[in-house]
């Protein structure tokens, strides 16, 4: 499953095409393009198949089953969706993922709307939509990050995340202003026309640069490889378990205490809705900051920013007025930005490209593993200890497990690798000054949840 050594790593330097940068070649259009249209609808169907469990008569637990059930495909087949995607063209494999996605929406839909949904079947359909996830997010980082040069990367990365987090912003306010006008059914079925629409645009990225992969000794043997890869670099690990808290707590608070708080103190989905919104204005803010500023230790910058993922838990226990908690969130949104910049430019320089699907896919598996788990003891927890005790629990769960990390050195130390032009090769970057974890394969510059890297707290599908 490696490329022969002589084999590019990198797509050719692209056209000049008019109306938008030099470096940014067709599959980047239409990967950022792609990823636009699916966030306008699923930041919005978030919010919509939380209040389609309340509004069937559903209770908080109910809320937590149905996120455990869309977390719980991630987790199991993250990995086997990373060696896949390694394996096979992984524009195929974004398609199939959401043509899966766009049908698990369109049927949820169609339950919502003609209907009185059974409790099984939201957490079926959930599941399915889970399910395409898990095979997309890895193919798609590989994919987006074989479309830039190093010399390039802090500035597409901050720029593919500036466009996706605006259309964050206008599906989680438009979602939440139809989910009170129009009810959640509607929502939901804009989610399923935009996994279709985004589905043809990924239908025509070029891969016709790609070089030919080996077979390699099988799925376990790729599974194996990818583990010897992640298991190497501290850093990596040691974030990737920090996440597996931070998301947890984090995606409890959202997706199951958020509509509960928006319901009963802050007036119903519209302010929440806000506040998610809000939190996507934050990101845009720190993906511009980022288009300019390029911290030379990418990690510690980028670790310091998570400890305000902890001002949302906390803003909901109070519980903060709308105002004020729409600040909170805009404030996480930017920090949680720059930690996603970092995170993206250190695993483009870090992991080689042939094996950055895997490496992703343990990244995800890591990093949400604890999703399904937190999701759906949320109910039971508020029941046990109260909701707003619970919440105070989320945000002191972030405060912690952040405050361990900065004890890695390779955290503290990772800098910045200054960009390279070999004679007639692809950039590359030059060896760092102070190596962080081995690597055991030549370094090559090969990427939201990615979609943004699973490490940044939003997990919605592509």
């Amino acid at each position: 499953m490696s490329s022969p050594p002589d084999a590019p790593h990198r797509t050719p330097a692209p056209r000049h095409s008019r109306g938008r940068p030099e470096w940014a070649g067709r599959n980047y259009t239409l990967l950022t393009g792609a990823a636009v249209v699916t966030n306008l609808g699923s930041h919005g169907a978030l919010i919509a198949s939380a209040f389609a469990v309340l509004e069937a008569g559903g209770s908080g637990g109910d809320v937590g089953l149905v996120a455990a059930a869309r977390t719980l495909p991630l987790v199991l087949f993250l990995l086997v969706g990373g060696a896949v995607a390694d394996r096979l063209p992984r524009h195929r494999v974004m398609v199939a993922a959401n043509a899966l996605n766009c049908l698990s929406q369109a049927v949820f839909a169609l339950l919502v709307l003609t209907g009185d949904p059974q409790l099984w079947q939201m957490m079926l359909l959930t599941a399915l939509c889970g399910t395409g996830t898990a095979f997309f997010n890895p193919a798609a980082e590989g994919m987006l990050l074989s479309t830039v040069s190093g010399e390039h990367a802090n500035r597409a990365f901050a720029l593919f995340r500036l466009a996706v987090n605006g259309a964050g912003i206008g599906g989680a306010a438009l979602g939440g202003a139809m989910i009170a006008a129009m009810g959640p059914g509607w929502v939901l079925a804009v989610d399923a026309a935009a996994f279709a629409i985004a589905g043809a645009l990924r239908a025509f990225l070029d891969v016709g640069h790609t070089p030919d992969r080996s077979p390699g000794g099988g799925l376990l043997a790729d599974l194996r490889e990818g583990w010897v890869e992640f298991r190497t670099r501290p850093w990596l690990w040691s974030i990737v378990l920090q996440f597996s808290v931070v998301v947890a707590v984090v995606g409890a608070a959202e997706a199951v205490y958020g509509p509960l708080v928006a319901r009963d103190r802050l007036g119903g989905p519209a302010p929440w809705g806000l506040a998610l919104a809000l939190f996507g204005v934050g990101t845009i803010a720190g993906a511009v900051l980022m288009i300019a500023w390029k911290p030379r230790r990418l990690l510690l910058v980028g670790t310091l920013c998570v400890f305000p993922l902890a001002l949302p838990s906390a803003g909901l226990a109070v519980p903060l007025p709308v105002w004020a908690l729409c600040a909170v969130m805009f404030v996480s949104g930017a920090a949680i930005e720059v930690f996603g910049v970092n995170w993206m430019t250190t695993m483009h320089q870090e992991i080689p490209e042939e094996k950055f699907s895997r490496v992703s896919a343990y990244d995800w598996f890591g990093s949400v593993s604890m999703l399904p788990l937190a999701t759906a003891l949320a109910g039971p927890a508020e029941s046990a200890f109260g909701r707003t005790e619970a919440l105070w629990g989320c945000a002191s769960l972030v405060v912690v497990v952040t405050a361990l990390v900065l004890l890695v050195p390779d955290v503290r130390r990772m800098t910045r690798k200054p960009p390279v032009r070999p004679t007639g090769g692809p950039v590359a970057f030059e060896p760092a000054a102070t190596p962080s974890a081995p690597v055991p394969a030549p370094f090559t510059t090969p990427f939201p949840s990615a979609a943004p890297s699973s490490s940044s707290s939003d997990i919605t599908p592509g």
